[in-house]
């Protein structure tokens, strides 16, 4: 780990700040790096960076090949920390709306906390000399995520200090956010993880060297986006969580699906935040009882059972309690989020439905839910081979598997017509749908062809008529 703390700015079109920023950092007379993250700034930023790097070999910079975000130039800046061993990191704007003079403080208050924050809220003066609508509207973002998140501290400034070597890079990438709502995010997140934060009081003069790059568009955005989790820490705050074991950075490569992999990453546009929603709270109200009727109908108490094709696993949450569940799924994004759902269930499996690393008659029972429309016939009938073969005499399948007139199919046929026929966003928020049941005697023509024998079947209000419900037992 590099001892010495690393200052992160992040610059567009910044050119008239960063000699100055530069030498007043400087002159602190402390031994430091920094770090310039400029997102290839017109006005020829970065190329004055440059020059200053070549002057002073404590300085670096990373060039992005366009303007990607303030929040997404946080991340990115963590990240490039991370990777060269840093163990403290401070943040700050280059318009000196964050004087270089409290950098020592930070570092200082940085030895016993975690996190560090310079609050423009505990000196009644801090915000003197802004502009009336200016004070406003950073009084209102306060105001709301003291109130809906439940944080005190002053959640949307970006004068930060974070301790590298006590939160784990994976913390990090719970975040979503790439705009402004980065800020209150990720403090969030910092919180939800139990990661201790202090405050250090500054004031902050007036935007005289450069003026506010948020526009009323992302501002906009930035509140749809705090009341989104808001509502995401009612449905499911276990999603704020650092995953423990499954790092999809480290694991990308073992899934040879990767865009399954890629549906399971985090969803960053408006239409997936509402869609996250409303998954959500369908499947915690409605999947999960009705999973849990069907489960216990037809597999015993302890029963050892292999969710095949696991995803979020926001299902399974009262049935690891009564059943012995592996969780299997070729996404390392879906296998970490099911870990920070089911913190007990220490069986999860990186692997593929058509060639599962289970010993021949080994399983009690295979289930999954939303999976087998995913693939053609011939390959239902591949993944069927495999159920029948990893399954004990006997032994069932569970299949929740979306009819042709299902609600939930016909609810996004009429979303994805509005985004894509309508508005032209050209945007599908679900992986696409091969071959759905048509009718019962489908169904059982399907499980008839592997070998399987259905035992029951079932569409109605139980799960709102989302799925056709199909149990069948091993046929020898």
């Amino acid at each position: 780990m590099t001892s010495r703390p690393l200052i992160m700015i992040p610059t567009y079109n910044e050119r008239e700040n960063v000699d100055r920023i530069c030498d007043d950092i400087l002159a602190l007379k402390i031994d430091l790096d920094i770090l310039f993250v400029d997102d290839c700034s017109p006005d020829g930023t970065g190329e004055l960076l440059d020059a200053l790097a070549t002057q002073h070999a404590n300085i670096s910079i990373h060039h992005r090949p366009c303007k990607l975000g303030i929040g997404s130039a946080h991340l990115a800046g963590i990240e490039w920390a991370y990777q060269r061993g840093y163990q403290l990191l401070i943040t700050m704007d280059c318009d000196y709306t964050h004087p270089p003079e409290y950098i020592p403080r930070f570092i200082e208050l940085a030895k016993n906390n975690d996190v560090v924050i310079g609050s423009r809220y505990i000196m009644k003066s801090s915000l003197s000399e802004w502009n009336f609508f200016r004070k406003g509207l950073t009084l209102f973002g306060h105001f709301l995520t003291k109130h809906l998140l439940g944080m005190q501290y002053d959640a949307t400034g970006a004068y930060r200090a974070y301790r590298l070597d006590r939160i784990t890079q994976q913390t990090f990438k719970v975040v979503r956010s790439l705009g402004y709502s980065f800020f209150f995010e990720s403090l969030y997140v910092l919180c939800r993880n139990r990661h201790n934060v202090s405050e250090i009081p500054i004031m902050l003069p007036a935007r005289t060297y450069g003026h506010s790059k948020m526009s009323y568009r992302e501002a906009i955005r930035s509140a749809f986006i705090l009341i989104h989790i808001y509502l995401t820490s009612l449905l499911s705050p276990e999603a704020f969580e650092a995953p423990r074991r499954f790092l999809p950075s480290e694991l990308q490569s073992a899934s040879s699906m990767e865009g399954w992999d890629g549906y399971w990453q985090s969803k960053k546009k408006a239409g997936g935040l509402i869609y996250d929603l409303i998954a959500a709270f369908y499947r915690k109200f409605i999947i999960k009882p009705s999973l849990g009727f069907f489960c216990k109908r037809h597999f015993s108490t302890n029963a050892d059972i292999v969710h095949a094709g696991c995803g979020s696993g926001q299902v399974d949450v009262d049935l690891n309690k009564i059943f012995s569940i592996t969780a299997l799924d070729i996404s390392p994004n879906a296998l970490s989020i099911y870990e920070r759902v089911n913190k007990d269930n220490q069986r999860l499996i990186l692997g593929d439905i058509f060639s599962m690393q289970f010993d021949r008659e080994s399983k009690d029972g295979i289930y999954n839910l939303g999976v087998m429309e995913h693939f053609s016939e011939d390959e239902v009938q591949l993944i069927l081979t495999e159920f029948h073969r990893v399954l004990k005499p006997n032994g069932k399948v569970l299949l929740f598997w979306p009819p042709e007139f299902g609600l939930s199919v016909i609810f996004l046929k009429c979303v994805h017509f509005v985004l894509n026929r309508i508005l032209k966003k050209n945007i599908y928020l679900h992986p696409e749908e091969i071959t759905r049941i048509k009718s019962k005697k489908h169904a059982y023509q399907i499980l008839d062809r592997a070998n399987f024998e259905v035992v029951d079947y079932y569409f109605g209000p139980r799960d709102a008529f989302t799925y056709s419900v199909i149990a069948a037992v091993k046929r020898p």
